[in-house]
């Protein structure tokens, strides 16, 4: 997103931008096989120590299941998974063998060292990796947020956003099919904060809350949709439990990564839910697989405005 405008969102000039800086191991993009210009250093390299999900998951309705789901399991199935013997959230597994993860207490110090031409570039890359990064499973649903402390970090307003410069009207964000730009509409920035603030399992069950509000609503309604048909509940992600499209690039294969995005965010004492939209169009191979009647009627801006609206009835937009 911080080099993406310099190149005029051409995703040739991109990578020949990261061959640069990151170095390549071939003489593409016009750019010769060289080393990384960045150096980074960790001071520990430990995997995860906690072995075993702790017990008091908070719960959310859910209109679509019909009882209270676990916050925790909704938003990090996979990772997690449903315990028949003990009715509660426990660690899943991953190629048979149980899952581990890194505990919210763990902590390592981080050193980079870059030529000074990349400073303003890589000071900006931090700084959104502060506010919106998150690594590993689910994290789009806020899991695995990054918590992130310099001097040189700002707060999350809407001013030091704009500054950096890497956001973008929703209607030209959706000219392209892949995540180059944190999109504005209604004169402000698609980011919002939950007014729920404190631990990090509230904020989580409120970050579960708005999401099953916002995939839930009645513009989005799966209610009807016969077996095998494209509805606009699809355009938000892909897969969905019980509700596969027919087609090549769809059917159990297919796959659409959530735009809306979450991240768990320190903010001086309390904890806050962060929500950020990096809208991009539906892929054309996974378009054209869609009945002509469908394709020509999709109002892809439509349906993520009914999303935000959602969103800003139920968080606060950065103003």
């Amino acid at each position: 997103m911080v080099k993406a405008p310099q190149v005029h969102f051409n995703i040739d000039g991109l990578r020949t931008r990261e061959d640069t800086l990151f170095g390549s191991a071939s003489d593409e993009n016009n750019v010769p096989s060289h080393q990384s210009l960045l150096r980074l250093r960790l001071s520990t390299w430990d995997g995860g120590k906690l072995t075993s999900w702790p017990t008091g998951e908070l719960k959310e309705k859910h209109p679509e299941v019909g009882f209270p789901v676990g916050a925790e399991l909704y938003l990090g199935f996979g990772p997690l998974a449903y315990d028949k013997a003990t009715k509660g959230t426990a660690l899943g597994t991953n190629g048979g063998n149980k899952r581990t993860a890194i505990d919210d207490k763990s902590a390592v110090a981080l050193r980079l060292l870059f030529p000074d031409e990349h400073t303003t570039d890589l000071q900006n890359t931090l700084q959104l990796a502060a506010w919106f990064g998150t690594l590993g499973s689910r994290a789009r649903n806020g899991w695995g947020s990054l918590q992130i402390a310099h001097q040189h970090l700002k707060p999350l307003t809407r001013q030091n956003l704009e500054r950096i410069g890497i956001t973008r009207p929703l209607q030209e964000c959706l000219t392209m099919d892949w995540p180059h730009a944190i999109g504005e509409s209604r004169g402000a920035p698609l980011v919002w904060k939950t007014r729920v603030e404190g631990s990090w399992r509230q904020v989580m069950k409120e970050l579960a809350r708005i999401k099953i509000a916002f995939r839930t609503q009645p513009a989005l309604s799966l209610k009807g949709v016969v077996a095998g048909a494209f509805s606009k509940r699809h355009l938000l992600a892909y897969p969905i439990t019980h509700h596969a499209v027919a087609g090549t690039s769809w059917g159990g294969q297919g796959r659409l990564a959530n735009q809306v995005r979450f991240k768990v965010l320190r903010e001086e004492e309390q904890l806050v839910g962060v929500i950020v939209h990096v809208p991009c169009s539906l892929p054309e191979e996974m378009a054209r697989n869609l009945p002509a009647y469908t394709r020509a009627n999709l109002d892809q801006q439509d349906v993520w405005e009914a999303v935000h609206t959602v969103l800003d009835n139920n968080a606060n937009r950065l103003v």
